[in-house]
């Protein structure tokens, strides 16, 4: 009995080791395997050639249609970024103990790349992009690309999808650069690992008005950040919280919620997902961005153009009652572009604004979408060709 135990158990040993044997070499494979592919993936698409993607570009909106290709590079805590490469578009495995999982260590960009009629593309200050990023990973202690390795990710993502950037005056591609704290945490700190990921879509108008004017809500009890917080980088703990608010509002026939400060509740702030301005005759004023408003790109570049068109421009802060004597409002941001604002409403009040006619923001947009698609002449080194 005793010598057929032994027996047996000696048995199992064998079909374990065998077992395990099994699967290593099953392991070693698909390893194998995996690398070969994401090294296939990084080559040239078959489909890339192509001039176009098999896109309906006359009915296309601002929703999710990915791109063949993301891009993906990573680093451990206290390290630099190094080693990012191509690999075809899909899912990416993550800890359930993930940093940016637990505690929203996370922050991301948006910019795009728009098709000149010439064929050429261009994007567009992708190095403000890169340095908000930089900022924003410093106020989150996590680790960021250095702005070249940033600029160059932009540049490899949309040369790999550049049929996938729309005809001219039919869109853009958006492309989104996520910064992640991808490293498996317990206790509340900085993640030991870090992801940085870019991928694309084309797009073309955020709201569902399209280029019609916004009615904007003023939401008395809800606000966007407050004094000390982080509202002045792009993490993405800026934006979940906003979405009962743009629900509550869209719900009541309104285009999204302009939101007041924190403190006072008497002065603008922004928009969800952009900053506004109000105009009053040559007058251009914009809520300073004092650390609880994010300093878009695009608000940056309107300020600059308006300015070049001969506009007085003010940083300040700017009370709600003040909005009865503008002329115009509108909101500006990578993926709004510049939207007239036809109507705000605040305490049951809806106070409405110039929405035809020669508009300040039509000028400014002009000059905007001009230098972004190649029709204006770059005199400020703004754009970026991709080849």
């Amino acid at each position: 009995m005793v010598q057929r135990s032994s027996c047996i158990r000696n048995l199992v040993q064998s079909l374990r080791a065998a077992s395990f044997s099994s699967k290593l070499a099953d392991y070693r494979g698909y390893t194998s395997q995996a690398a070969s592919s994401l090294r296939a993936a990084s080559q040239p698409s078959v489909y890339s050639d192509d001039e176009y993607a098999d896109v309906d570009w006359d009915r296309l909106g601002f929703g999710l249609t990915p791109a063949d290709y993301m891009y993906v590079m990573r680093c451990f805590k206290d390290e630099n970024f190094k080693g990012g490469q191509l690999s075809r578009y899909g899912n990416i495995e993550l800890s359930p103990s993930a940093g940016v999982l637990n505690y929203g260590q996370g922050i991301y960009e948006g910019t795009k790349a728009n098709r000149t009629e010439d064929g050429r593309i261009l994007l567009f200050r992708p190095e403000q992009n890169a340095t908000r990023m930089r900022r924003g990973a410093e106020r989150m202690c996590m680790p960021s690309p250095s702005i070249e390795q940033f600029v160059d990710a932009v540049k490899e993502t949309v040369l790999a999808n550049r049929r996938w950037v729309p005809p001219p005056g039919k869109g853009s591609l958006y492309v989104r650069p996520l910064l992640l704290g991808s490293g498996p945490i317990l206790g509340l700190a900085p993640a030991p690992e870090y992801t940085f990921l870019i991928y694309a879509s084309p797009v073309r108008n955020y709201f569902k008005e399209g280029t019609a004017p916004l009615n904007l809500y003023i939401d008395e009890e809800f606000v966007r950040a407050s004094p000390g917080g982080a509202g002045g980088v792009k993490t993405i703990t800026n934006y979940a919280p906003v979405l009962k608010a743009i629900a509550r509002a869209k719900n009541r026939g309104f285009s999204d919620v302009l939101y007041l400060d924190a403190v006072n509740r008497k002065y603008l702030e922004e928009v969800s997902s952009c900053n506004i301005f109000i105009v009053k005759g040559k007058l251009i004023s914009t809520p300073a961005s004092n650390g609880t408003i994010l300093g878009g790109v695009t608000r940056k570049s309107i300020i600059e153009i308006a300015r070049d068109h001969g506009y007085q421009v003010e940083e300040r802060a700017i009370p709600v009652d003040e909005l009865v004597d503008a002329d115009e409002v509108f909101c500006t941001g990578t993926a709004v572009g510049v939207a007239p604002v036809g109507s705000i409403t605040h305490e049951n009040r809806r106070i409405e604004f110039k929405t035809e006619g020669r508009l300040v923001s039509q000028e400014l947009y002009s000059t905007l979408v001009g230098l972004q698609t190649g029709r204006i002449e770059d005199k400020k080194g703004w754009t970026v060709e991709v080849h």
